[in-house]
């Protein structure tokens, strides 16, 4: 990890300032798409509430769906947007100063209850937007390349699993470790 460290110079974090239900919608939108592509969609969304920034979710809920479908979301999607929104005024997704007052585990159990929204999504929101310094997302195909080839483990990807016993080393700060193995990747040679 030396190594990489001193590729990569030194940890640079940026932590994304939204609103629980801001930052659960772009990461909806941006599921299975590429960078371009998903933020192209998520302009489109937010164009049709250009009075509302942040957009609240009953405007959301309020919206007609062709309107929606129409910026380019698929049916899938905007299903999980209006059940992140109904479970954001029902209370079940925590507005940023509660998220931020709760465990990792409490976190992950409460918005995993959103259609759409997994344990690596969790993770994200985790890691970038409430700062948390010991989350290790192991089933991240980025992290576990990167921790690949930083320990030259095989040809193939390794498992979660390995990431896991192996980053035990790193607690309490797996967060930085992997913000580390992503940027390994953008440096040649590590």
């Amino acid at each position: 990890m030396a190594r990489v460290i001193g590729k990569v110079g030194p940890f640079k974090l940026r932590l994304k300032p939204d609103e629980t239900f801001d930052a659960l919608l772009r990461s909806i939108v941006y599921q299975q798409l590429n960078g371009r592509a998903a933020s192209t969609i998520h302009a489109r969304v937010l164009a049709h509430f250009p009075a509302e920034r942040p957009l609240s979710p009953k405007s959301l809920l309020a919206a007609p769906e062709a309107k929606l479908r129409g910026a380019g979301l698929s049916g899938n999607k905007l299903r999980a947007m209006h059940d992140l929104a109904d479970k954001c005024l029902k209370g079940v997704v925590p507005v940023r100063a509660e998220a931020e007052k709760m465990s990792d585990e409490e976190l992950i159990e409460r918005l995993t209850e959103v259609r759409g929204i997994g344990v690596w999504t969790v993770q994200m929101f985790l890691i970038f937007y409430l700062g948390r310094p010991d989350v290790m997302p192991s089933a991240d195909f980025g992290v576990r390349k990167g921790f690949g080839l930083l320990y030259r483990k095989s040809k193939q990807i390794p498992p979660p699993s390995a990431l896991e016993k192996h980053a035990k080393l790193w607690a309490p700060y797996r967060s930085a470790a992997s913000w580390y193995l992503w940027r390994s990747l953008d440096v040649t040679t590590v």
